[in-house]
């Protein structure tokens, strides 16, 4: 018999994950607690992984008296922990995990930290595939494959130190990026700089100061334009449809780094019109930005957590730019015919806020942006909150409603994960008949 609602997971004392046999699964939009809506919530996809929040004791509802109560451990399991789930990519989490934070409770690492729950024989997450492009579902990479296409490649261009870079990630870090290059496949990295003008709260190669670790290490050196002509040029002769993108993680902001990247783009549209050069960015110096585009560069996907300048500051730490200057760089592609995206860090109670929705909606209008990358923010959900501040969260309407309302405001915006090829640079998704539905352009 199916199971009538979707029962609380949680961790034994050990790290044993089990669901509970009478308590539901309750989640938090960042305003409140609540149980996520039916049509919220899938089977946790494929490559997605678990984890336990430390210091966190989980909260589920009590169906006989509807309403929410900590979930108490025995003398089999100990004290219980909280249990999230790190969603694949190309999906979009649309809820926290409910729990109260003990005193003393360590900040959490760096990931994205979704609800749980567990109903009709498989675990369920808050969530909705925002990308049917499947150039980095973790099954599909064969790390013998890697290897493979590593050694190739180390043998025909020893001297290259940017792909030497790329194979450290490919092998260490296990970037999805860095390994496609090396499978000769989508979208591949062109790492430039190792330094930046912004100290992101949530930077996942910079956590000086922090409480913390950052994923992994920074670059220490800088790549030179041949280094990353010779990668680029490579990658979009034998790949049909193929990205190559300045700003990867393990990079500071590309744009600290000028002439190699104007350099770099004009060499490679002397040699090749094939593909797309696209760069990730913080979009800090539009004046540069305009002289990229000038040279080839196809696109730009700036990073982004809220379109409120406030919220935007707080967040960022921007050193020596401000966001008008963000706008501006947007300005600058879209008026040369250069497609933008916006890498958009998407946070239940934050980015689903009215007044957020509306000063999104004003940065689309302003800045001609093409499409929307919804990103799931990497970080301590407490822990954002307190950098942003008490006003950040204001009525919430749910994920799925802001991205319905943005796509009845903009009919022409499309919606995804990844940066496209230029075959899609045209293209914008129906607007979806049901109404919390998010149709997947294929």
């Amino acid at each position: 018999m199916a199971d009538s609602y979707p029962r609380a997971v949680v961790a034994a004392a050990d790290g044993r994950i089990f669901d509970h046999p009478t308590l539901a699964m309750l989640a938090w939009d960042g305003d409140c607690w609540r149980q996520p809506l039916p049509e919220e919530l899938i089977q946790l996809p494929k490559g997605s992984d678990l984890f336990v929040m430390p210091g966190r004791v989980p909260y589920a509802v009590d169906v006989d008296n509807d309403e929410p109560v900590p979930v108490e451990g025995d003398e089999d399991t100990g004290v219980l922990q909280t249990v999230a789930a790190f969603i694949a990519p190309a999906y979009l989490k649309l809820l926290h995990p409910a729990y109260d934070t003990q005193e003393g409770a360590p900040d959490l690492t760096l990931y994205s930290y979704a609800a749980v729950g567990w109903q009709n024989g498989h675990f369920v997450v808050p969530a909705v595939r925002v990308d049917a492009d499947k150039r980095q579902d973790p099954y599909r990479f064969d790390i013998v494959e890697v290897e493979k296409g590593v050694r190739q490649l180390r043998t025909a261009h020893p001297q290259n130190r940017a792909i030497e870079h790329v194979e450290h990630c490919a092998l260490v870090y296990h970037c999805r990026a860095a390994q496609n290059f090396f499978l000769g496949r989508w979208e591949a990295p062109l790492p430039a700089a190792s330094q930046c003008n912004a100290a992101c709260v949530g930077c996942i190669s910079d956590q000086s100061g922090s409480t913390f670790v950052a994923n992994h290490e920074r670059m220490k050196i800088p790549s030179r334009a041949e280094d990353l002509i010779e990668l680029a040029c490579l990658h979009l002769a034998r790949v049909p449809n193929g990205v190559v993108s300045f700003g990867q993680g393990c990079e500071g902001e590309p744009l600290m780094q000028p002439k190699v990247l104007e350099d770099t783009v004009r060499g490679i549209r002397e040699r090749t019109q094939a593909g797309v050069v696209n760069l990730n960015s913080n979009a800090s110096l539009p004046r540069i930005v305009g002289r990229l585009a000038d040279a080839g560069l196809d696109s730009i996907r700036i990073s982004l957590n809220s379109a409120q300048p406030d919220l935007y500051r707080a967040y960022y730490k921007p050193r020596g730019y401000d966001f008008s200057h963000v706008l501006q760089s947007a300005k600058e592609m879209s008026e040369r015919g250069r497609y933008v995206s916006l890498n958009y860090f998407v946070f239940a109670g934050v980015s689903d806020s009215p007044r957020e929705i509306d000063a999104l909606s004003q940065f689309i209008e302003d800045g001609g942006v093409n499409l929307i990358q919804l990103r799931n923010l990497n970080i301590d959900p407490e822990l954002y909150l307190r950098v942003l501040g008490e006003t950040a969260v204001e009525e919430p309407i749910g994920v799925l409603a802001m991205v319905h309302t943005l796509r009845r405001r903009f009919p022409q915006l499309r919606f995804g994960y990844f940066n496209p090829p230029k075959t899609k640079f045209g293209r914008a998704g129906p607007l979806p008949g049901a109404e919390l539905a998010l149709d997947v352009d294929g």
